[in-house]
């Protein structure tokens, strides 16, 4: 009888590890999501602006995306007083709804706590728009968040500038950012 117990503590243990464990989420008050490809051959490409604001913003939080978590690399920290997880999805972009629901069920907050980052091709080269909420646009990866989760999410959009009209629009984003950008500083 003791051995049946013993077994069926197990079971409830591992059943409990699957959903959750009764642990509390991770508390924070704010998710940022910069946008962007995994990848080396992404890194410094107009694209992945989003990723490269995420990094700065998580140098000044001094924290490090050492979590894996909800498709993402998460760094974890305080900004004033402000508890923050900054987020690079590992989904590409054309995939980045699934990566920013998984955040929103880990973190437990409602999609007005979310601020995405993402790259804005009908803005100048360094100018940045934050809006409240609103659709897509012409951006992928932002059509695949206003998919999971709707449009009621603040974004904060980096313009990376349309480039030469002759040149495919998918060639532009995907080239390399070889001006250093002011918004980064």
């Amino acid at each position: 009888m003791d051995g049946a117990f013993r077994r069926l503590g197990a079971k409830l243990a591992r059943f409990a590890r699957l959903f959750g464990g009764g642990h509390p989420p991770p508390r924070v008050d704010r998710v940022v999501v910069g946008l962007g490809n995994p990848g080396e051959g992404y890194a410094a490409t107009r694209h992945n602006v989003g990723f490269q604001v995420a990094s700065r913003l998580a140098k000044r939080a001094r924290a490090e995306f050492a979590l894996k978590a909800a498709d993402s690399r998460i760094a974890e920290g305080s900004i004033d007083g402000v508890r923050i997880a900054i987020a690079r999805p590992q989904t590409f972009m054309n995939d980045s709804g699934r990566a920013v629901r998984k955040l929103l069920d880990r973190y437990r907050i409602q999609p007005s706590e979310l601020l995405v980052v993402f790259d804005e091709v009908d803005l100048p080269l360094g100018k940045i728009r934050l809006r409240e909420k609103g659709g897509p646009g012409t951006h992928n990866g932002m059509r695949s968040i206003v998919s999971a989760i709707g449009e009621d999410f603040p974004r904060l959009r980096v313009g990376v500038g349309r480039g030469d009209s002759q040149r495919d629009l998918a060639d532009h984003v995907l080239a390399r950012l070889d001006q250093t950008v002011a918004f980064c500083g």
